[in-house]
């Protein structure tokens, strides 16, 4: 049974729905319940079983949401709406209105739209995400690129063993020297620095390996990102089916009564 949506741009059922990771296992949730300005939307795991209104803890409405009348993704638990800052969900109180409009401070709250056929959900912005100041440099790259909601692996920490390991897998076969950039090797450059201490969460998304796949971290929770692709056709086709779960929720709505009971 197809759900009813709001609008046929939507993709959301009208009213209340829960928010569902598919690549982790864990629902959309603000954090810590807060209704703060500015408070991070992450993955957390799912508080409340019950799709029956009647039957749910209230203080599980932090994994609540619904869109507005404007289109905006909005929290239950406190009203406010959904916002994008950075790469981050963030709730965001409304704002008046400031010059030069739209500007970092006060500006469209960005629509989310789910995609039944595909499980996910893009972000579509009405003005350049980044928000440039006057007499910045302006660029139109924004409009074609295409930002999609992903959930975030996270690896637990190394150790000093794994550290070991990869040293002597990586260098086996290279001179010591070389190992340590000396003189029968080159010194490591900036960019290969970089690149050592590069996080996972950092990995471009289109470059993300197997081995960036790796979510053991015993953490509870897990990050939500968007990710904006320059060529989200191709990136379809070369990623991982893991980062394709990543990109991929479960909406279910709410109900008033019980499919089968009829009660409340």
């Amino acid at each position: 049974m197809t759900a009813l949506t709001l609008d046929d741009d939507c993709g959301f059922p009208a009213g209340y729905f829960v928010l569902g990771s598919v690549g982790c296992d864990r629902m959309a949730d603000v954090e810590g319940s807060s209704d703060a300005d500015g408070s991070e939307i992450i993955l957390w795991p799912e508080k409340e079983k019950s799709l029956v209104e009647g039957f749910r803890d209230r203080g599980a409405d932090n994994q609540v949401f619904f869109v507005d009348p404007s289109g905006a993704l909005c929290s239950r638990a406190s009203g406010h709406a959904i916002d994008v800052q950075g790469d981050r969900l963030v709730l965001r109180h409304r704002r008046p209105a400031t010059y030069p409009y739209p500007n970092r401070f006060s500006h469209p709250f960005p629509k989310f739209k789910y995609s039944q056929h595909t499980g996910e959900i893009t972000v579509h912005f009405e003005t350049d995400p980044s928000y440039p100041e006057p007499g910045e440099a302006t660029s139109d790259a924004w409009k074609s690129k295409t930002y999609v909601l992903t959930s975030v692996p996270l690896r637990k920490p190394r150790t000093v063993l794994d550290d070991a390991s990869q040293f002597f897998t990586t260098n086996i076969f290279r001179p010591i020297g070389a190992a340590f950039g000396g003189a029968t090797g080159h010194a490591a450059t900036a960019e290969e620095v970089a690149t050592l201490e590069l996080r996972g969460d950092e990995v471009l998304e289109e470059e993300k390996r197997e081995e960036d796949e790796v979510d053991d971290s015993a953490e509870v929770f897990r990050r939500l990102r968007v990710v904006a692709l320059a060529d989200k056709a191709d990136s379809d086709k070369t990623m991982t089916e893991k980062a394709r779960r990543r990109r991929q929720w479960v909406v279910r709505g709410l109900r008033k009564s019980n499919a089968r009971t009829g009660g409340i």
